[in-house]
C-alpha cells in the first residue's frame, strides 16, 4: 500500500471517529440533562466535559497529521445520535426506566471505541514522529478510567430495572 492509500485511509478513520465523537458528546450532554440531580447525572455531566475535551484532542491530533476535516460526517453522526434518542424503550408518551440502561449500554461502546482510536494512534506513534506516544496513552488511560465508570453506572441501572 502506498503512502497515499494509507493518508486517505486515515482521514476516513480519523473523520469517522470525529462523527463519533460529535454524536458522543451530544449523547452525553442529553444523558447528563435527562439525570439532572441524581448520581448518574451528576458523572455524565463531568465525563460530558471529559468527553467534549477528548473530542478536541481528536482535532488536535487531526490537525498535527494533517487530516482535513469532512463536515458532513458531523452532521450524519449527529443525525444518528438524535435518531437513536427516539428510541421508546418500551414506552411511547413518558421514558422508560429501560433507557438508562440502553443509554449507559450506548456510552460505554462510545467510550470503548474512543478507547480504541487512541490506542491505534499511540500504535502509529511507533512510525510516525508527529504523534506523542505518552500524550496518547494518558488520553488512553483516561478512556478505560471513563468506560469504568460507566460500567459502574451499567451495572448500578440494570440491578435498578430489570434485577430482583
Amino acid at each position: 500500500m502506498d503512502d497515499h492509500q494509507r493518508e486517505h485511509y486515515l482521514t476516513v478513520y480519523l473523520n469517522d471517529h470525529l462523527a463519533g465523537a460529535t454524536a458522543g458528546k451530544a449523547r452525553f450532554a442529553r444523558s447528563a440533562r435527562a439525570h439532572r440531580g441524581t448520581e448518574v447525572g451528576e458523572a455524565l455531566s463531568r465525563l460530558h466535559a471529559e468527553v467534549a475535551e477528548d473530542r478536541r484532542a481528536l482535532l488536535r491530533w487531526m490537525g498535527v497529521l494533517g487530516i482535513a476535516r469532512q463536515p458532513w460526517m458531523q452532521v450524519a453522526g449527529r443525525a444518528a445520535e438524535a435518531v437513536g434518542a427516539l428510541k421508546p424503550n418500551g414506552r411511547l408518551v413518558r421514558s422508560s426506566p429501560l433507557r438508562t440502561v440502553v443509554e449507559l449500554e450506548a456510552l460505554v461502546l462510545g467510550v470503548e471505541g474512543k478507547g480504541a482510536l487512541w490506542r491505534t494512534l499511540r500504535e502509529l506513534a511507533r512510525t510516525d514522529s508527529r504523534l506523542d506516544a505518552d500524550a496518547l496513552e494518558e488520553l488512553v488511560q483516561r478512556a478505560d478510567r471513563q468506560s469504568a465508570e460507566l460500567e459502574r453506572l451499567r451495572r448500578g441501572a440494570v440491578t435498578d430495572v430489570l434485577g430482583r
